[in-house]
C-alpha cells in the first residue's frame, strides 16, 4: 500500500500542537525526529538506558521534523492541513515559535520493508536450531529443530550475531528438563528454541506489548504454547520465576541495570547467558554481574558484538 509522507519543519514547543493537527488525516502514523529528545535520552533522566547511539542522531539541528503517513485517497488534504497549521501558529503568536514550516512530500510503500525481509531471509542453521520463515518449506534433517518465524517479525531472526551467539551458546548449557527464562524476548525466538531442544518451561518476559504478542504468535505456530509462558514484565517487578538457564540478548546499559536482579531467578548451579554486548562495555558488564555472585565462565566474539556466559560464583 502507498502512502504520502507528508513532512513538517517546525520546533520543539509547536511540534505536539503540528502533530495533533496531522492525526486528524492520518491512522498510518505520526512520527517526530527531535534532537532535544536524543539530548533528554543521553541525559540518563527519563529512566531510558541507552547502548550505543548513531552519531548522526547527535547533529546539532535548528529544525523538529513532523512527519505524517496519508493514505493516498487524502493526498488532496495537504492544503487544508497545512491551512490549519497556519492557523494554529497565528493564534499562537507571541507564545510559541513554529519555525519556518517548511513542508516536503514523498511517496513511499508501505510493504516495502517486508517485500525485502522475505527477499534476503533464508533458513538460518545455529547448532541443532534451524530458524525458518514461514514462507518458506524446509525438510529438517536428522538431528534438527525447527523454529518458524512469521513474516511481520522485524527483530529476532537469527542473522544477528547477537542472537545466533546466544542460541548457540543456550545449547551447550541447556538439559532436558530445564527450566529457562528468556529477559527481554522479542520475537520469542531464545525460548522457543529452548523449547524445541527439551526444556519443561520457558517463561518470557518483555516490557514491549508488541514483543510480548509476538512472542505469543510465534510459540503457537511452533506448537510449543503449552511449554512457553510470555509476560510483560522487566524481570525486576517479578521475584517468583526460578531458572536453571536464564538468557538475555539485550544491550550492555540494560544488563548493568538487571544484574542485581537476575541472582535471585537463578536456581543453584544454573547458568546465565548473556549476548548484545559491545566490546568496549564487557568489563562494565562483568563488574556489575561480579558484584551480584556471578562469575564469567566464557566470552565469545562475532564481529562487533560479544557474549557472555556466568555461573554463580
Amino acid at each position: 500500500m502507498k502512502y504520502l509522507e507528508l513532512t513538517v519543519h517546525t520546533t520543539s514547543e509547536a511540534s505536539e500542537l503540528v502533530s495533533d493537527i496531522l492525526w486528524e488525516y492520518t491512522e498510518g502514523g505520526v512520527a517526530t525526529l527531535d534532537t532535544a529528545d536524543v539530548a533528554a535520552l543521553q541525559s540518563g533522566k527519563t529512566g531510558v538506558y541507552w547502548d550505543y547511539l548513531d552519531e548522526s542522531l547527535q547533529a546539532e539541528r535548528t529544525d523538529v521534523l513532523v512527519k505524517a503517513f496519508l493514505p493516498m485517497e487524502r493526498a488532496g488534504a495537504v492544503p487544508e492541513i497545512m491551512q490549519k497549521i497556519y492557523a494554529c501558529r497565528e493564534r499562537a503568536e507571541g507564545a510559541i515559535g513554529f519555525g519556518t514550516l517548511e513542508e516536503t512530500q514523498r511517496v513511499i510503500d508501505g510493504d516495502d520493508w517486508i517485500d525485502i525481509w522475505r527477499k534476503h531471509f533464508r533458513p538460518i542453521h545455529l547448532g541443532k536450531i534451524v530458524v525458518v520463515p514461514e514462507w518458506i518449506e524446509y525438510k529438517k534433517a536428522d538431528g534438527e529443530e525447527v523454529v518458524l518465524l512469521d513474516s511481520n517479525m522485524a527483530f529476532g531472526t537469527g542473522e544477528h550475531e547477537t542472537t545466533a551467539m546466544c542460541v548457540e551458546l543456550m545449547q551447550e548449557y541447556l538439559k532436558e528438563g530445564d527450566t529457562v527464562l528468556d529477559v527481554g524476548c522479542g520475537s520469542g525466538i531464545l525460548g522457543i528454541s529452548a523449547a524445541k531442544l527439551g526444556a519443561r518451561l520457558c517463561y518470557l518476559t518483555d516490557i514491549d506489548p508488541i514483543a510480548v504478542a509476538s512472542s505469543k504468535h510465534n510459540a503457537a505456530k511452533n506448537g510449543v504454547g503449552e511449554k512457553v509462558v510470555v509476560a510483560e514484565s522487566n524481570l525486576v517487578d517479578d521475584t517468583s520465576m526460578k531458572a536453571d538457564v536464564i538468557l538475555a540478548n539485550i544491550t550492555a546499559e540494560i544488563l548493568v541495570f538487571l544484574a542485581p536482579a537476575v541472582p535471585a531467578h537463578l536456581k543453584e548451579g544454573g547458568t546465565v547467558v548473556l549476548s548484545g554486548i559491545l566490546p568496549d562495555r564487557m568489563d562494565k558488564v562483568k563488574a556489575a554481574f561480579s558484584a551480584a555472585g556471578l562469575r564469567p565462565l566464557r566470552e565469545e566474539r562475532r564481529g562487533e558484538w560479544c557474549a557472555l556466559v556466568l555461573k554463580e560464583a
